[in-house]
């Protein structure tokens, strides 16, 4: 490898401010948002155009370089993070998306937004509402992660129960791959039968197969109301027959459901006592449930009214809070969207984001904290997550008074017990946060030959020399 004529090629191709090869310029590139993983590269490269980073594809795939993807660096698992070691010696740069940030096209008809892979989420949700529609994918990070990264990890988040994931959100890519070629795929098709599905292999392969530079977004009409509870339950079992009840009165309009248990709350008021908890009781587990009418506001309560109501008379409800205004339905959400925060502020703790079908949660849930329990007493389940399509962040924090370091030796035997339990009630060890480098190895315990040889084909036919994200997901 000439490392000097590549980086002569790339500076010539995106300008010598956008290869940073000064490791002062190059460390924010090279560390994960959890500072779990921290690697190494020849050069951090951001190109500005779908043709630029054609260019430095070219480039790299000539000096046989090794390129790792990165959005926002804010993924959970390591996979936007390159290997450690002597990157100058391996061959390895951090290809960044963040300069492609451009709304290139919104459809309103079509109901369509077309944008580049560095745009951040929170720009897109903005861009949709400026013309009236809503972009429904939201999610804790959605103030810095980019479209590129949520399409490569297959992002998640609170409104799946009514519009899917990601993938569910995306009609069509814009790709380069390793070799420098353009694939364009931006169609805005919602039927297109021609030949192999090539947009979802690149969705959720998180950087390993080409570079995500653009996609087709699907908008929606931007709802004219919506009421948004907490409901007090004794269960997660109870949680799931208020769900049944929900979606039995509510059905499409009813876009979110998260259950959150005590712990959680206990920790969130712990370390952000300015949150309010509004119940004077303490209740078991708590679901914070959202409802998106098309009509009107009387329209949706009058709806989540009978539908408490019925909850109410079957035992399954013991409380319930109805925000009366949109802060104090804001007020809701920063109950659940400061349990990762409160975690951080608690200490080390192990997480898991799983998903099992959602008839089969509250069995997971009871199995899993037996074992966990029998195994380590006193350990403290935080359990929290998105019900309504079966996604658990299922994380475990040291029994009180013992010391996280000691507690996180344990952190294998855990994640074994934790993802067998997930594999016995037919689950998934990553629901919405990918496999990186967290995971990789783990996964080939829980998925068949076939599979892992069908995964394998499909990554050697379109990376055969492996230079696309090196040591993630395959």
């Amino acid at each position: 490898m000439h490392s000097d004529s590549f980086l002569d090629l790339c500076r010539a191709a995106i300008g010598s401010q956008n290869v940073l090869t000064d490791p002062a310029d190059k460390a924010p590139y090279l560390t994960d948002w959890r500072r779990r993983y921290t690697g190494d590269a020849l050069a951090v490269l951001r190109p500005g155009s779908t043709e630029e980073v054609a260019a430095v594809m070219r480039a790299c795939h000539a000096h046989k370089l090794a390129v790792v993807p990165q959005g926002g660096n804010t993924g959970l698992c390591g996979g936007a993070t390159p290997e450690p070691g002597d990157a100058a010696a391996r061959g390895t740069v951090v290809l960044s998306l963040q300069r492609m940030n451009r709304v290139r096209q919104v459809d309103p008809l079509n109901n369509t937004i077309t944008v580049e892979a560095g745009v951040i989420l929170q720009q897109l949700q903005e861009a949709a509402q400026t013309h009236g529609r809503l972009f429904p994918l939201s999610l804790a990070a959605e103030g810095s992660c980019t479209i590129g990264g949520n399409l490569s990890t297959n992002a998640g988040g609170t409104a799946v129960l009514r519009y899917g994931n990601t993938r569910e959100l995306c009609l069509g890519l814009e790709v380069v791959n390793i070799k420098g070629e353009v694939w364009d795929g931006l169609r805005g098709l919602r039927k297109d039968n021609t030949g192999y599905d090539l947009r979802d292999l690149f969705i959720g392969a998180e950087g390993t197969l080409g570079i995500i530079t653009a996609a087709v977004m699907k908008l929606f009409p931007a709802p004219r109301a919506r009421v948004t509870a907490l409901a007090a339950v004794e269960s997660p079992r109870a949680a799931l027959a208020l769900l049944a009840i929900a979606q039995s009165h509510a059905g499409a309009m009813l876009t979110g459901f998260e259950l959150m248990s005590a712990m959680c709350m206990d920790l969130v008021t712990k370390h952000y006592p300015q949150l309010r908890y509004p119940f004077t009781a303490h209740h078991p587990q708590l679901v914070l449930l959202e409802l998106s009418d098309s009509e009107s506001e009387e329209h949706a309560r009058t709806i989540f009214e009978k539908m408490m109501e019925v909850a109410f008379e079957a035992g399954v409800v013991k409380d319930a809070v109805v925000a009366e205004s949109v802060q104090q339905s804001r007020d809701f959400w920063n109950l659940r969207e400061h349990i990762p925060l409160a975690q951080v502020e608690e200490g080390k703790n192990i997480k898991h984001d799983i998903a099992v079908p959602i008839s089969r949660v509250a069995d997971f849930i009871e199995t899993t904290d037996t074992l966990l329990q029998d195994a380590f007493p006193g350990a403290r389940m935080v359990t929290f997550g998105h019900l309504g399509d079966g996604n658990l962040h299922y994380n475990v924090s040291p029994p009180v008074g013992v010391d996280h370091d000691q507690f996180l030796s344990h952190q294998d035997a855990i994640n074994l017990i934790v993802h067998n339990s997930v594999h016995v009630h037919n689950g998934s060890i990553s629901a919405e946060h990918g496999l990186g480098q967290l995971k990789r190895e783990e996964n080939r315990r829980y998925k068949s030959e076939v599979e892992l040889a069908m995964m394998r084909a499909i990554k050697q036919a379109l990376d055969p020399q492996g230079l696309m994200n090196p040591g993630k997901v395959v």
